[in-house]
């Protein structure tokens, strides 16, 4: 098949309605008619001899076939806009979507009330973010970069470490005056304490406490298991129980004496923090920016 400009531009359309979710949003972000982008999805199908989008009047999604061409000509629009961006001379402007795939505990307990000052800094970009327990497919779900704790996979992304979060365990001052305080790691047995579910295993974190090389786990009783971060803290603040949280969460609330380090002797565990990059070419600025914005953060 000889390559045309027909096709490059029937295909920058298809990428537009699956990022946008419809025609009318491909059209907006296109700046075309609704009816523009329409007639290059038909000449793209035509020219390609496949049915590419299944419509219907609330939706458009791919069909087997589509899903299949466009996961094999993704990665080269990426290629030509990375080329565009550097001929442009706008490789260190930071605009454009950036769609970001999130672990579930930075968006619960980082993020909130810091993306508005983010985006102040950045006016000419908009940031899709997208909280998932896992990192998935980056590239057939278009995503820029993911932000996830914990050990990373075997994987075929480009992974970066950014930091090692340290594990406090802590109490509200209520829950100490109604079932005391306890000195040590093991007296925990005898108190109720909070688990969160592990997205990866399904079952709770264990419960780890470190000095040093020492490490001691501790099997906790436990009535309450959550998978959601923020409810844990909530609940926690709220004399539930005693939980596990990072330092960084829980830093402003000890100071505060909303909730109490019960054991700074055993708080060496380290949780690390990746991002996970779907190519290997050198990221984008918007990427950077956004990594940068959450080194801060977790710091």
């Amino acid at each position: 098949m000889a390559f045309d400009g027909r096709l490059l531009s029937g295909v920058t359309v298809l990428s537009a309605v699956i990022e946008g979710g419809s025609f009318v949003r491909a059209a907006d972000s296109l700046g075309i008619t609704t009816s523009g982008v329409s007639r290059a999805i038909s000449r793209l199908e035509e020219r390609l001899g496949a049915r590419l989008l299944d419509r219907t009047t609330r939706s458009v999604s791919l069909t087997d076939e589509g899903r299949r061409f466009y996961e094999r000509v993704k990665p080269s629009l990426a290629d030509i806009e990375d080329a565009a961006t550097i001929a442009s001379g706008a490789a260190n402007v930071v605009r454009g979507r950036l769609r970001v795939n999130i672990d579930p505990v930075v968006s619960q307990l980082i993020l909130p009330g810091r993306l508005g000052k983010f985006l102040e800094l950045y006016p000419e970009l908009s940031l899709d973010c997208v909280t998932r327990e896992q990192v998935g497919d980056l590239v057939g779900d278009g995503i820029d970069v993911a932000v996830r704790f914990g050990e990373p996979p075997t994987s075929s992304l480009i992974i970066r470490k950014l930091a090692e979060l340290q594990v406090v365990t802590v109490a509200a001052p209520s829950y100490l005056k109604r079932r005391g305080r306890p000195e040590h790691p093991n007296d925990l047995a005898g108190h109720a304490c909070i688990d969160l579910r592990d997205p990866l295993t399904r079952r709770p974190y264990a419960w780890e406490f470190h000095k040093g090389r020492k490490v001691l786990s501790v099997k906790t009783e436990s009535r309450l298991l959550l998978s959601d971060a923020g409810t844990m803290l909530t609940e926690t603040l709220a004399g539930t129980g005693i939980a596990q949280v990072f330092e960084v969460v829980a830093r402003d609330l000890i100071k505060s004496g909303r909730l109490v380090d019960l054991f700074p002797a055993w708080a060496d565990e380290r949780f690390p923090l990746y991002a996970y990059y779907p190519s290997r070419h050198h990221p984008a600025a918007k990427v950077r920016a956004f990594v940068d914005f959450i080194l801060t953060a977790v710091r």
